[in-house]
């Protein structure tokens, strides 16, 4: 080894048992006006949420190395009660649950942790995390000055505070745990709880302070969260956001990166530079913590979306994608702007920012102190055009709603609308199983179980009453069937009337379906009018109703039903006359037949595979084995030719299907203008198509041959045509301008340029180490517009941008290359080139 080799090891050495010392020795973690303090030392932190029950344990070292790589001091996640006490006293921790390990893999990063215990967490997450059992307490109502919920609430908080001390976990015991969470913007939905609301948090904040963490406590969104409780923002834009108290510092605990999306809508997201945009405002105007919601939003496996009607993605156009892969330019772009913002640390924790006006929408804001420590921030808060301004003598360059940041109060180390970072194009390809040769092999040999319509299990009990879904199922089971029959002395035509709560509906008449309706995100109730043929003498009436994931916010969103809760009337019978069945007495069942005999898992010896394949026919169960996809790439099963159920691969079950469910035409906007303030419905696509077709299967789920795919259709599909799929990124692409600032890696610990003359950079990098730059697919230097996978020339180009380009990358995995006349020549006078670069890896 070379002197130089050495010299680099002792020194990451050196920063290894740095880290180390960091978490094997006690940290006092306190605050004050500015900021967290970490032993006497305020910081400046960056954090993203994970949650670990939307994710696998194998995929979690992956993620938090990403997080890490991506700028993150901090990772957040919720701690999810109904998914570690799904009956009371009896706790889960295990797999995915297994909340003890996740803290551990982020600690084993060198990364910290801020723990939202809650209880409560919305999230969109099933009845918000609360179990339903809760529900059932006698005298109980939820989230106010209630004796019985408060027994429940401290009694789970303080057996996660107990687990948490016992493995040593907090920072005051030399763990990464630096912050916990009690109670989840309580504030914004308080006001009918009454009085009852303000005695509670002050209840919940001393309940929390007396479990002794040695770490701050936090409530987000709770204006009048009490002292020692920092109460937080969460939004879109949290740079106005004061705290209750000038003795606590400005934290950020959510900062959507995108939104959720929900069966029947289309897909949000939220363009890169309006959320570096709101990161950069919120750190000029004061802010030393911020965290993205989410910077992983992974899948809702099982039965845990809420809603109802979330889909089971949970993707939410955050940095890390669903799949665990690299979201490009969002993850490069933020981790940029991290790099700025650590570059003006020193001056950002030494002193109050100072603004001042440049102008109409324009704004300097210093931290300046005596010893020399300056960094600047620069905003241009308009949406329409650019504006140049003069600052400290000199001019620069602000384009709409944006921020430069100048960690020395001179250079601009990165400007929020000017992307350095790389693009990638994502898609997915559908793919043979191993040993065989073409994209469906692998899904073939089906066999099935027709699910009996109406009562067909032993746990049947009747009532003279509709009875609400949720309270008589403890949500133990989507379904629940509600049975009854009525003679008609002469067959004829009648109409049947029915009024549910919610979600789904679907009606047969003498075992025959004869009609299904859903809600919506925005109603979810059911009322369905069905024209139906009786017959003379008996006739049977069975009703499923189905759940698509619970109410998770809201004022009492624990008191809202679902199911059949009438009126439920046959209209015109011969006499002109309607009968109410709605007291009449009806039939329950909870759940399904498949369910209780265990289909999910495929061990039962009923599968039948003899005759014809049911296809587009409802209530059958479907099983099949297939082959694991080749690779190593993320796999998801593409639903097209299904209707809507739930699907489980080896046992696990991988979410509700429904790719029916189609969003309406209108109301895109792809692609979107970042300018401006952003809402959840600003930015939509895939208008007309289903919300969600693809849903992912973890590797680890699979094995290399022998795995069995299970389904339960509702409605009706075809499950021949189901299809793997892998999530690929074999297309980088990126367009710099002349007038981008340089890489901020060319800012020194100094925090000055390295070169004056480094000037813009376009860099390109192939996601994958195997990888190089195959072919170019476009090259433009001059005025190319469009973007990713759309770029087009302008009226400028220059023809040798091809072969300087070709012969600097190709065969690399990376490359780069000034975005300068002197390496191009002009294109036109007097106008500011750009350098665009569309290239396959492979």
């Amino acid at each position: 080894m070379d002197q130089g080799s050495k010299m680099s090891a002792t020194i990451g050495l050196v920063v290894f048992l740095a880290w180390v010392a960091r978490f094997s020795t006690a940290a006092n973690v306190t605050y004050d006006n500015r900021a967290l303090v970490i032993d006497g030392r305020r910081r400046v932190l960056v954090s993203g949420s994970i949650h670990y029950p939307r994710s696998t344990p194998e995929m979690w070292p992956d993620l938090v190395q990403k997080s890490k790589e991506g700028g993150l001091d901090v990772i957040q996640t919720y701690v999810f009660w109904n998914v570690h006490e799904p009956v009371r006293g009896q706790y889960d921790f295990d797999g995915r649950k297994d909340l003890v390990k996740f803290v551990k893999v982020v600690k084993a990063a060198g990364l910290l942790v801020n723990l939202r215990i809650g209880p409560y967490v919305c999230a969109e997450w099933n009845y918000g995390g609360f179990p339903v059992w809760l529900h059932l307490i006698p005298g109980i109502v939820i989230r106010t000055d209630n004796e019985p919920f408060k027994a429940e609430m401290k009694r789970f908080t303080a057996k996660i505070v107990d687990m948490m001390k016992q493995e040593g976990l907090y920072a005051s015991q030399g763990g990464p745990i630096i912050l916990s969470q009690v109670e989840n913007e309580y504030s914004d939905i308080s006001a009918p709880y009454g009085n009852g609301a303000k005695s509670y948090i002050n209840w919940a904040a001393s309940m929390a302070i007396s479990l002794g963490t040695g770490v701050p406590w936090t409530m987000c969104q709770q204006r009048d969260a009490p002292d020692p409780i920092i109460n937080t923002c969460n939004g879109f834009y949290c740079d106005q956001f004061t705290p209750n108290s000038d003795k606590k510092p400005k934290l950020w605990t959510e900062n959507w990166t995108g939104w959720f999306s929900s069966f029947g809508n289309a897909q949000p997201y939220r363009p890169t530079e309006d959320v570096a945009f709101a990161v950069a405002r919120f750190y000029q105007l004061g802010g030393t913590f911020q965290n993205y919601y989410m910077y992983h939003g992974g899948t809702n496996f099982g039965r845990t979306s809420g809603g109802p009607f979330i889909t089971t993605t949970y993707d939410y156009d955050a940095p890390i994608d669903e799949y665990g892969l690299i979201r490009q330019p969002k993850w490069g772009h933020l981790r940029d702007v991290h790099k700025a913002i650590k570059l003006c640390e020193d001056a950002l924790i030494a002193t109050e920012p100072k603004t001042s006006s440049l102008g109409t929408n324009l704004e300097a804001t210093v931290y300046e102190t005596d010893s020399g420590q300056c960094a600047a921030f620069l905003a241009n808060t308009g949406t329409q055009s650019s504006a140049t301004v003069n600052f400290r003598g000199k001019s620069y360059d602000l384009p709409a709603w944006s921020v430069s940041i100048l960690p020395d109060c001179k250079n601009v180390a990165l400007n929020t609308a000017r992307i350095n970072a790389v693009s990638t194009m994502t898609k997915f390809v559908y793919q043979p199983s191993i040993g065989t040769t073409t994209v469906d092999a692998s899904l073939s040999d089906w066999s099935w179980v027709n699910e009996p319509v109406g009562i067909s299990t032993d746990g049947l009990f009747t009532k003279r009453e509709l009875l609400e879904q949720i309270r008589t199922t403890v949500d133990q089971s989507d379904y629940l069937w509600y049975s009854t029959s009525i003679e008609i002395e002469d067959g004829h035509l009648a109409s049947f009337h029915v009024d549910s709560l919610g979600h789904v509906l679907h009606v047969f008449v003498n075992g025959k379906l004869a009609e299904s309706g859903h809600g919506t995100a925005g109603n979810i109730k059911v009322s369905l009018d069905v024209p139906v043929t009786l017959v003379a003498g008996r006739n049977q009436i069975d009703l499923l109703s189905v759940t698509v994931g619970l109410q998770n916010y809201g004022s009492f969103f624990d008191m809202i039903g679902a199911g059949v809760t009438g009126p439920v009337q046959l209209k015109g019978l011969q006499n002109g006359s309607t009968i109410d069945l709605s007291t009449q007495q009806w039939t329950y069942q909870i759940g399904l037949k498949g369910e209780e005999q265990g289909f999910s898992n495929g061990g039962t010896s009923l599968w039948a595979s003899q005759s014809d394949l049911p296809k587009d026919q409802p209530l059958v169960w479907y099983k099949t084995t297939f082959d694991a996809p080749i690779g190593s790439s993320p796999v998801a099963i593409d639903f097209t030719g299904m209707g809507k159920g739930i699907a489980w691969v080896n046992g696990e079950s991988i979410g509700r299907y429904w790719p029916t469910n189609v969003a309406s035409n209108t109301g895109c906007t792809d692609p979107c203008n970042y300018r401006g303030s952003f809402s959840s419905n600003k930015c939509l696509k895939n208008c007309g198509k289903p919300s969600q077709t693809l849903y992912h299967v973890p590797r680890s789920w699979l094995k290399p041959t022998g795995n069995i795919l299970v389904l339960f259709e509702e409605t009706g599909g075809d499950p021949t045509k189901l299809s793997f799929a892998t999530r690929e990124t074999d297309r980088v692409c990126a367009m710099v301008s002349e007038s981008h600032p340089s890489p901020v890696e060319t800012f020194t610990e100094e925090n000055t340029r390295e070169t004056a003359e480094t000037g813009s950079l376009l860099s390109i990098v192939c996601p994958s180490s195997d990888q190089v730059i195959s072919k170019l697919n476009f090259v433009s230097f001059g005025t190319p517009q469009g973007s990713c996978g759309s770029f087009s020339h302008g009226q400028c180009s220059v023809e040798i941008a091809r072969p300087i380009v070709e012969k600097k990358c190709l065969g690399s995995r990376k490359c780069s290359i000034r975005v300068s006349t002197s390496v191009f020549g002009e294109s036109c006078r007097g106008i500011v080139n750009s350098l665009a670069v569309d290239a396959s890896c492979t």
